[in-house]
């Protein structure tokens, strides 16, 4: 009786969720009543292909994509296909490498209806309609596969030969879609994370392909996609659009996200309100706030550091009708990188984004950007267009957020075109999950947190009594400013530390435009603590005296001062791991000072980053402009 009690109360919770979840969707009933009869129905509609082609030419930097993209094409000519050949537990990268191939030389041939593009793409598509399935226990592999195959075959479907056409339907329907009805493989319609959003639009690609021949089980799995991703969608993006898994995956999930919603207006014409999502078309400032002026990314969390050619933000700044939010994006339009060719989406950009007028990119006019939900983040900047400009990230949030570290209260910073507090991002999954490491498992006392990239002791924050945070702590930013003489973010990470000491406070301020101010306070319990404050750099650290350290790399340098009443010792510490499972950190180092703090006392400690040796008298947090978020 108690189980099925609890069988109840579990489905009408989540029925409860889901009816909360999503104000703006609309209820999917006879979802695919509208579709378009013809192909290409996804994306880019029959016909669009030239409007595109025309558009191509207004721009030099369009052009450039346009005839790199095709090179790429070419070099595929002679390649083989990709095999089934699983890393691990994952066949990812072969469906990521499929979807790059076949979209890309779908585009090739539709732009310029040459057949060898055309042959090239149906080679791939049988080659892995052949597989024997595409990985369904992991079920990112599946969709991604299934996209793929989707695109080929929407947007060639006219050319391609009837026993294709059947091999390759057949594929998407027996190796996609029936899978994803398996509860055994289906976990993602009730995840709250990318999972949820690129497996649902991965399945709904391929329900849109096929819908003619299958009417009733595309309508099933679009309105389950309806239903289902709200989950993600409100989990990632209210109140402010800040996506709780940082900077790597909302390229994912977003990205995806975007693809779904395009696919469903084109061949549909209704996203059914998922667009209208609270938060979700604020997203894009958030990520165009994480970069900084070196160009590197706030790369808390599992997430990697360069910013590259973004599709998805075109989408938004269409949708808003804000050039603004391509101020980055076009500075990489204009260089002569070709990294941009290892997107797999990167079809999209053009799609998406060739009307745009390159020239009504101006840049942003906000300096502080800030975003709760949860993973709460404030970022910071002296200009938008001085590459030497001040750059803030600092993070707040929890461990336990999927794909978070243990990483409260970090921060990062650029200055004089250098990264001067840096994270080190993820470290590769795979190399983790070969050593039998217990990755996934978020709880207190999991291994997870004994990888060493993860914990807080490689992190720019505090340690107490060298402790773990807590997994289940959460902190927002709770003030922020953006007066132009003090641009600030204040946090209360005290939950985070519980049981550890009484009260946390971190306030991270640039003051005057030209000094950073890192401020904490920190009251204790019963017995006193020993604190460490860290600093995790690739810069070169000497200590000076016993409040000051020289910081230099690339020739150039920036100073580190404490100003604190306590007693403190100036300490480096090495990034070398303790484990064999550990990633290598060469060239880096950590500085900072421990301290012991009485019981039952209060302290408050100043860091400040400068060009000179010179500190601004500052104040209690209390007393820093702000105002709540």
């Amino acid at each position: 009786m108690k189980k099925i009690f609890a069988c109840l109360f579990l489905l009408a919770a989540v029925s409860g969720f889901a009816q909360q979840s999503a104000p703006h969707a609309q209820q999917a009933t006879n979802a695919i009543q509208s579709i378009r009869k013809a192909h290409p129905r996804l994306l880019l509609l029959k016909g669009e292909e030239q409007i595109l082609v025309n558009q191509i030419k207004k721009h030099a930097e369009w052009a450039n994509v346009h005839a790199q993209l095709l090179g790429e094409c070419d070099k595929l000519m002679d390649l083989p296909p990709v095999e089934r050949i699983k890393i691990g537990r994952r066949l990812l990268d072969k469906s990521r490498e499929c979807l790059r191939r076949v979209f890309m030389l779908s585009y090739a041939y539709r732009t310029t209806k040459d057949d060898k593009y055309l042959k090239r793409a149906e080679k791939e598509l049988l080659a892995v309609a052949a597989f024997e399935d595409w990985n369904p226990t992991h079920f990112l592999d599946v969709a991604e596969m299934t996209m793929a195959v989707a695109i080929g075959y929407d947007w060639l479907f006219d050319q391609l030969s009837a026993e294709s056409r059947k091999i390759i339907k057949d594929a998407i329907l027996k190796k996609g879609i029936e899978p994803s009805l398996d509860s055994k493989y289906n976990y993602f319609v009730t995840a709250e994370h990318n999972w949820n959003q690129v497996c649902n639009a991965g399945i709904s690609f391929g329900a849109l392909a096929i819908a003619e021949d299958e009417p009733a089980l595309a309508n099933q799995i679009i309105e389950r996609a309806v239903e289902s991703i709200p989950r993600a969608m409100i989990k990632s993006y209210k109140p402010d659009g800040a996506y709780p898994e940082g900077f790597s995956y909302w390229g994912y999930g977003t990205s995806f996200n975007v693809l779904l919603i395009s696919a469903m207006q084109k061949a549909l014409g209704t996203d059914f309100g998922l667009s209208q999502s609270p938060g979700f078309l604020k997203t894009a400032g958030f990520l165009e706030n994480l970069i900084g002026p070196t160009g590197m990314a706030h790369n808390w969390g599992d997430s990697g550091l360069r910013e590259g050619l973004n599709p998805t933000l075109f989408w938004f700044a269409e949708k808003n009708k804000n050039p603004s939010l391509l101020w980055s994006q076009k500075k990489l339009l204009a260089g002569t990188s070709d990294e941009f060719l290892r997107n797999r989406i990167i079809p999209a950009l053009l799609v998406w984004g060739v009307k745009t007028d390159l020239d009504a990119i101006k840049p942003p006019t906000q300096k502080v950007w800030v975003g709760q939900g949860p993973s709460p983040v404030a970022m910071m900047r002296t200009s938008w267009t001085d590459q030497n400009a001040i750059f803030v990230g600092f993070k707040a949030g929890s461990p336990a957020v999927n794909h978070a570290h243990m990483d409260v209260g970090s921060f990062v910073l650029d200055a004089l075109g250098e990264r001067w507090a840096m994270d080190f991002g993820m470290q590769d999954y795979n190399s983790l999950e070969a050593k039998g490491v217990d990755l996934w498992n978020a709880a207190q006392n999991s291994q997870r947190w004994q990888v060493f990239r993860l914990n807080n002791f490689a992190h720019s924050t505090l340690i107490f009594n060298s402790q773990l945070q807590n997994a289940k702590g959460y902190a927002q930013i709770d003030t922020w400013s953006d007066q132009g003489d003090q641009l600030a973010a204040i946090s209360d990470l005290s939950q985070v530390y519980e049981n550890q000491v009484k009260s946390v406070k971190r306030g991270i301020s640039i003051i005057q435009e030209k000094f950073v101010l890192v401020r904490d306070e920190i009251a204790t319990l019963e017995k006193p603590v020993t604190m460490r404050w860290n600093l995790l750099t690739a810069a070169t650290a000497r200590i000076i005296d016993e409040k000051t350290v020289e910081l230099s790399q690339n020739g150039k340098k920036m100073f580190l001062i404490f100003d604190t009443k306590a007693k403190i010792n100036i300490q480096t510490w090495s990034t070398e791991p303790p484990h064999d499972y550990d990633e290598p950190n060469p060239n880096t180092q950590f500085i900072g000072f421990e301290t012991t703090i009485p019981a039952n006392s209060e302290a408050s400690f100043n860091a400040y980053f400068s060009t000179s040796t010179d500190a601004p008298a500052t104040k209690p947090l209390a007393d820093w402009p702000g105002k709540l978020k």
